[in-house]
């Protein structure tokens, strides 16, 4: 089940992301790190993790038949737990499952395992990476507006779990606070014209992008095991200037990207990194 919305004054509630079903269908892949995909510590970035789970997901929909009954999709919320970190150089196995469902949305589990090697750039033997996510994927019609997951798809996906009435609740705050609360100033965060995609939407990983600059100034987030929460709110379209603020709370550190609207600036995004508590 989701975690509890968080208050302004505490760091979200965590909790473990479900494990599989036992004996349940799921969709398995190899992949590999690539150095395109890491920072200055040979570490996988937040905005690489999401493009894998891209490619895991257009690999698992072009291995059945949802292409042709469900090529639509939109991600609404991603979760994801970085147990410990992938690094490079490793190849790494993808699992993906419906981790819970309703009628219109699923919850689709990702869990990335890595097998860490060495190379003379990366000599000394490290362990094994582990990264588990969460995306709350709506399917959509082709006018981009919530349909019914057909019969047949609904039939696959529920086999893999046992909760069939997924409801969203909200786990990051939306409404920003005033700048003048926050440590540090606003910052315009710049888009490029390859951090769009086709249909002129923001890429998933592009805002994952603007995240990893905030957490340079904190990186005691990234020496821990932590858990990274993503919500989509509202579009971003080429032409748009996201301004960036940020407040860190204890353990955790909250930005909300925001756009202009007619009635000042609003969140297209909100992100948590919060540290995983000890078992």
């Amino acid at each position: 089940m989701p975690a509890p919305k968080p208050t302004s004054s505490a760091s979200p509630i965590y909790r473990p992301l479900g494990a599989r079903k036992a004996d349940a269908r799921f969709f398995a892949e190899d992949y590999r790190v690539r150095t395109g995909d890491i920072d200055q510590q040979m570490r996988v970035r937040l905005d690489a993790v999401a493009r894998y789970l891209q490619d895991a997901a257009n690999d698992n929909i072009a291995a059945t038949d949802f292409g042709d009954t469900e090529p639509f999709w939109i991600v609404r919320r991603t979760i994801i737990d970085v147990l410990e970190p992938i690094t490079w150089p490793s190849d790494f196995q993808v699992e993906r499952w419906c981790g819970a469902l309703s009628t219109r949305w699923t919850d689709m589990r990702v869990s990335l395992a890595a097998t860490s090697e060495t190379n003379r750039f990366n000599p000394e033997p490290r362990p094994d990476g582990r990264i588990e996510t969460e995306a709350f994927w709506i399917n959509v019609n082709d006018q981009g507006m919530p349909s019914r997951i057909s019969d047949s798809t609904f039939e696959v996906l529920a086999q893999m779990n046992d909760h069939h009435r997924l409801r969203w609740h909200s786990m990051n705050p939306e409404p920003a606070p005033p700048e003048a609360e926050c440590s540090q100033p606003d910052r315009e965060h710049v888009l490029r014209s390859t951090d769009f995609d086709p249909f002129k939407h923001l890429n998933n990983a592009a805002y994952l992008e603007a995240v990893e600059d905030e957490l340079v100034d904190h990186p005691d987030l990234l020496d821990a095991p932590h858990r990274l929460v993503i919500e989509y709110l509202r579009p971003v379209t080429p032409g748009i200037e996201i301004t960036i603020r940020r407040k860190r709370i204890d353990d955790c550190l909250f930005v909300w990207m925001l756009i202009p609207s007619d009635d000042g600036l609003v969140s297209a995004a909100t992100v948590s990194v919060s540290l995983i508590p000890a078992a």
